[in-house]
């Protein structure tokens, strides 16, 4: 095959659902080797395909939305510095730089050269989130970027075959858990191995001796795909700010979306300039989400790769939060970027309400440091959902996370790993945003520290003062709340539970969508059947009178 144009629909669509499928295989193999906990139970990582080329064709189904929009940029730094020319089979290239890969340094990005006959066709590459990288850890009083861990520029970290030497022993000298942190690495090397023997026989069963014109038949037919769906926007420049939560103060984050034929500009002029702690957003993370807002609005049911980027232009000042410079601390860049998704949708909202989603309650990350009784390092991460933002004829989910997609790890497994109790996790009802759709649920979570020594926890809350948004009618969800031993604590910093602490988060709702006048009567009974509404909520938020011994429910005339 020389050209796209010899491969028919059928047998693209086949090719490119194996492509798919050999990435998904590459992530399942690296969560069954992986050490950590974030990768293991909570699937923090992601597996992208590109071309010999450096273009996106492929992701795995499961991969974080941050890390595939990141990951094209990333692959394009690495050939920079090394040239397709300069690779050898059983090179492995890697970079946690965060303005090279995905944001921030304990995301590792790996990267292996596919060979065929001498010459590379193709690129795996795998990202996930380290349990540890050194410095000072993820925290929110991180003044800059040489307080958060080791950074790794892009280089070799295998090289024909050898793993780095001189890498493995800077990374046992810079991070505690180096066990976990080793294992996490030598699993995303391994996927990448699995990755290159799979695509070998992929291109041996179709009689492939070049990846090219399957991956030009892909990016042209997502391409073409999403420009069409582009034109159907209304033309025209589409406005809108958001408030946040900073630390002490408030942000504003501001984007004008221009629709012009088949292209579309996001542009962030306006926002406020970086802080001076560490919640900065380099612009790959910035561009990530953007580009994820317009695919969702767009073509959500098609595979991302390079063709759903080309009609999209992404821009951000210098020098704002959405764009820091180095050396601007960016652990915690997730509570300032997750914001892009929503506010993109919420500037599209007045001219394609029926595919936007009101703002979601998103996710609360906590990392969590300590010293285990028999003296070994412990770090890890925890993570709780919020409700989704409801959408025109669909409730937003209980305790699902968005953007991000991170799985819940079960608390067993979280019990034994760090010797704090899960003493309850249950759906707060009345935390959902009404409206004729209705906002999901947040939960609440109660953690005891029974490891009988100090616990450290950084926390990075968000949602606490700027709930999520309702849209076109609907109302906001519950506010994020943090406390210890009962005690409101602020959603940013870092915390130490002593033995016996109990750490509440109540998570917040998503907002509704629509009038809540006008939710349907049997709805909100289903609600209250569920635990989703009270009976107080029903009739405030509703103007539904539930009769608790039948769960029946009437509105007055």
């Amino acid at each position: 095959m020389s050209t796209r144009e010899n491969i028919d629909a059928v047998s693209l669509g086949i090719m490119w659902d194996r492509l798919i499928a050999i990435t998904d295989e590459i992530l399942t193999a690296i969560v069954r080797t992986a050490f950590s906990v974030g990768v293991r139970e909570a699937w923090d990582l992601a597996c992208v395909m590109f071309d010999a080329k450096g273009r996106s064709i492929a992701q795995a189904t499961l991969s974080m939305p941050a890390f595939i929009g990141t990951a094209p940029l990333t692959m394009r730094h690495m050939l920079a510095k090394y040239p397709v020319e300069s690779l050898a089979p059983g090179d492995v290239l890697v970079t946690n730089d965060p303005w090279l890969g995905t944001g921030h340094t304990p995301d590792i990005c790996v990267a292996r050269p596919v060979f065929r006959d001498g010459r590379v066709v193709g690129f795996i590459m795998t990202i996930t989130h380290l349990p540890d990288i050194g410095g000072a850890g993820l925290a929110i009083g991180n003044p800059d970027l040489y307080h958060e861990g080791l950074i790794i520029p892009v280089t070799k970290l295998v090289e024909g075959g050898t793993f780095n030497p001189f890498l493995r022993e800077l990374l046992a000298c810079n991070v505690r858990v180096f066990d976990e942190v080793m294992g996490d690495v030598d699993a995303n090397i391994a996927g990448t191995a699995v990755g290159a023997r799979l695509i070998g026989e992929f291109m041996d069963e179709y009689a492939l001796a070049d990846l090219a014109p399957l991956a030009e038949a892909i990016i042209a037919q997502s391409e073409s795909a999403m420009r069409r769906e582009i034109a159907r926007i209304p033309d025209g420049t589409y406005r809108q700010q958001v408030g946040i939560e900073s630390v002490t103060d408030e942000l504003t984050l501001s984007c004008a979306v221009t629709v012009a034929g088949e292209t579309i500009t996001v542009d962030f002029a306006g926002t406020d300039p970086a802080a001076p702690v560490a919640i900065n957003v380099p612009f790959c993370y910035t561009r990530s989400f953007a580009s994820y807002a317009i695919k969702c609005l767009t073509t959500p049911s098609i595979p991302n790769n390079e063709g759903t980027l080309l009609p999209i232009d992404i821009t951000a000042p210098e020098g704002c939060i959405l764009n820091a410079r180095k050396p601007a601390s960016t652990g915690g860049r997730h509570t300032v970027g997750w914001f892009i998704v929503p506010l993109v949708m919420s500037c599209l909202a007045p001219v394609m309400p029926d595919r936007v989603q009101a703002d979601s309650g998103m996710a609360t990350l906590m990392l969590v440091t300590a010293r285990r009784p028999d003296g070994r390092e412990l770090a890890t991460q925890y993570f709780l959902a919020g409700g989704l933002g409801a959408m025109d004829g669909h409730d937003g989910r209980a305790a699902v996370p968005f953007p991000t997609n991170n799985a819940v790890v079960p608390s067993e497994v979280w019990e034994r790993e760090t010797g704090m109790r899960v003493l309850y996790r249950r759906i707060l009802p009345d935390t959902g945003g009404p409206g004729r759709f209705r906002g999901g649920t947040g939960q609440e979570a109660a953690l005891r520290n029974d490891s009988g020594l100090p616990v450290d926890v950084s926390i990075f809350g968000l949602r606490t003062r700027y709930p999520a948004r309702g849209f076109l009618g609907g109302q906001s969800g519950a506010a994020r709340v943090f406390a210890i031993n009962g005690e409101a604590i602020p959603p940013k910093g870092r915390f130490r539970l002593a033995p016996g602490d109990v750490l509440t988060v109540s998570e917040a709702g998503g907002g509704g969508y629509g009038d809540p006048a006008t939710r349907a009567t049997t709805a909100v009974e289903a609600d209250f059947a569920a635990g989703r509404v009270s009976v107080d909520g029903a009739l405030k938020d509703y103007g539904v009178t539930i009769d608790p011994a039948t769960g029946r429910g009437s509105r007055a005339a």
